[in-house]
C-alpha cells in the first residue's frame, strides 16, 4: 500500500487537492509538514478529492479536520468528496469531536493556594469531626433505647460478629504479637547488656506489652481488618439499598446494622488484647532464653516481679475504648457511601486512616492521663 501523498491543482478560485495512498499513522508525519506548507493565497474554495486514498485511520482523519479547520480560519471554504463510505464514517466522527481541548497551565507554587489548602483541609477535618460527632449521639441515643428494651437487641447478629472480628483474628494477632515480643527482647538485650543489665529485658517485654504494645498492635490489626470489613459492609448495603429497604419495613438500621458491630468488637478486642499479650510475652521468654541464658520458669519469676495488675488494667481499660473508636468508625463512614463501587473503596480507605489516626490520639491522651494520675 503506497504511502500517502496529495498534489493542488488551480481551476479559477478553487483549488483541488488531489490525495491518494495510506493516510495512517505512519505517513502522519510527512504529510502533516507537507499540509502546513499548503499555499492557497486567494482560492475561495479547496475541493479535497479523496478518490484515490486507500486507507484513511483516526490521524489521518484527524489532519484532514485540522487543515479544514486552519481554512476555515483563514475564510476559505473546505469541501471534502470522493471517500468511500467507511472513510466518510470516520470523517464525520472526527467532524463531531470538535477542537482540541487547549493545555492545561503548568501549575506553579504559590502562597495563597497553599494557605488556601491548607483552610478548605481544615475546614473538611472540622466538618468530619461534626458528623462523626453526631453519629456518636445517634449509637448513645440507639444505645439508650435498646437498653430500656433489651429484646431488641440483634443476638445471632452480635454473636456472629464476635466470632468474625474476634476469634477468626486470634490467628494473625497471635503471630504478629509472638513477633513483638521476640523483637522487643531481642532489642532490649542488645542495648542493654552494654551495661550489664540484660536482665531487665524481661521488665521491658512485661511492661511494655502489657501497656502499650498489645493493646496498640491489636486495635491496628483490628482497624484494618475489621474496620474496613464493616464500612465495606454496610457501603455496599448502601449502593444496593438495602438500608432504605430496612428503614421502609419500620426498622432503625443503626439498630439493625451498628450496634451489633459496635458492641460485639467492645466484646472481641479485650479478650483478643489479652490473647496477644500472652503471646508477646511468650515471644519474648522465648528470645530471652536464647539470648541471657535463663529458663522459661526464672522468665516467669522475674516476671512477676516485674509487673503488677495495674499494668495490666492499663493496657485492658484502653481496650473497649479503642474498640468502640474504630467500629464506630467503621459504620460511620459506611452509612456515608454513596451511589457507587468507587464509593465504597475510597470511604473504606478513609475509615481505616481515620480508626488508625483516632486510636494513636486517644492513646496519647490515655499516657498523658495515667502520667497525670501516677498510674
Amino acid at each position: 500500500m503506497a504511502a500517502g501523498w496529495f498534489e493542488t491543482t488551480r481551476a479559477g478560485e478553487d483549488v483541488i487537492l488531489r490525495a491518494g495512498g495510506s493516510w495512517t499513522l505512519p505517513a502522519s508525519r510527512s504529510l502533516d509538514s507537507a499540509l502546513r506548507q499548503l499555499s492557497v493565497a486567494g482560492a475561495r474554495q479547496v475541493l479535497f478529492d479523496l478518490a484515490e486514498v486507500e486507507a484513511v485511520d483516526t490521524a489521518g482523519a484527524w489532519l484532514i479536520k485540522r487543515t479544514r479547520l486552519d481554512l476555515a480560519a483563514a475564510g476559505i471554504d473546505a469541501v471534502v468528496r470522493g471517500a468511500k463510505q467507511r472513510q466518510q464514517a470516520l470523517l464525520e466522527r472526527i467532524d463531531q469531536v470538535g477542537a482540541l481541548p487547549p493545555l492545561a497551565p503548568h501549575p506553579s507554587f504559590s502562597l495563597i493556594d497553599l494557605v488556601a489548602g491548607v483552610g478548605e483541609g481544615t475546614f473538611h477535618a472540622l466538618g468530619q469531626a461534626r458528623d462523626l460527632l453526631n453519629f456518636f449521639g445517634a449509637v448513645l441515643i440507639a444505645i439508650a433505647r435498646v437498653a430500656l428494651r433489651p429484646r431488641r437487641i440483634r443476638f445471632t447478629s452480635f454473636v456472629n460478629n464476635i466470632q468474625l472480628h474476634g476469634l477468626n483474628a486470634m490467628p494473625i494477632v497471635g503471630v504478629l504479637l509472638f513477633l513483638v515480643g521476640i523483637v522487643v527482647a531481642y532489642q532490649g538485650v542488645g542495648q542493654l547488656s552494654r551495661f550489664g543489665a540484660q536482665i531487665y529485658t524481661v521488665d521491658l517485654v512485661g511492661i511494655s506489652v502489657l501497656r502499650e504494645m498489645g493493646v496498640l498492635i491489636s486495635s491496628i490489626v483490628i482497624a484494618g481488618r475489621s474496620g474496613s470489613a464493616f464500612t465495606a459492609q454496610i457501603g455496599t448495603m448502601q449502593v444496593n439499598e438495602e438500608i432504605d429497604a430496612i428503614r421502609t419495613m419500620g426498622l432503625d438500621p443503626l439498630e439493625v446494622l451498628v450496634l451489633p458491630r459496635i458492641l460485639a468488637l467492645m466484646v472481641a478486642l479485650p479478650l483478643l488484647t489479652f490473647f496477644a499479650n500472652i503471646m508477646a510475652i511468650l515471644g519474648g521468654a522465648f528470645m530471652a532464653t536464647l539470648t541471657i541464658d535463663v529458663t522459661f520458669a526464672q522468665f516467669l519469676s522475674l516476671l512477676n516481679q516485674a509487673v503488677t495488675l495495674t499494668h495490666f488494667w492499663v493496657g485492658m481499660v484502653k481496650a473497649p475504648v479503642f474498640a468502640l473508636i474504630i467500629a464506630m468508625v467503621g459504620c460511620f463512614e459506611g452509612m456515608r457511601v454513596r451511589g457507587s463501587a468507587e464509593s465504597v473503596g475510597r470511604l473504606t480507605t478513609q475509615a481505616v486512616v481515620e480508626a488508625l489516626f483516632l486510636v494513636i490520639v486517644v492513646d496519647a491522651f490515655f499516657s498523658i492521663l495515667f502520667s497525670f494520675l501516677g498510674i
